[in-house]
C-alpha cells in the first residue's frame, strides 16, 4: 500500500479504494452503512459545478458525499 490520501481529493473518473475511515459515531456508522468499508473500490463519478458534492460509485450505487465528509475517508490508488 501507498500513503493514504482523503476521497475528496480524487479527481472525477479515477477508481481507489478505501483504507481507513477518520469519523466517529453516527457519521462512522453511515458510511459503514452505505458501503465505504476498508477494501471497498469507489470510483468518482460526477463532481457538482461548484466542486461541493461529489457522486461516487460504491459497490453498484451511486452516492453523494460532501466534502467535509469525503475528506475524512482515507484511500489509496488502486
Amino acid at each position: 500500500m501507498g500513503n493514504p490520501f482523503p476521497l475528496s481529493k480524487v479527481p472525477v473518473g479515477r477508481k481507489v479504494r478505501v483504507t481507513d475511515l477518520k469519523l466517529e459515531g453516527f457519521q462512522r456508522r453511515r458510511m459503514l452503512d452505505i458501503g465505504l468499508v476498508p477494501g471497498t473500490e469507489v470510483k468518482v463519478i460526477r463532481r457538482s459545478p461548484i466542486g461541493d458534492p461529489t457522486a461516487y460509485l460504491v459497490r453498484g450505487a451511486i452516492i453523494g458525499l460532501r466534502r467535509d465528509e469525503a475528506s475524512k475517508v482515507l484511500v489509496d490508488e488502486n
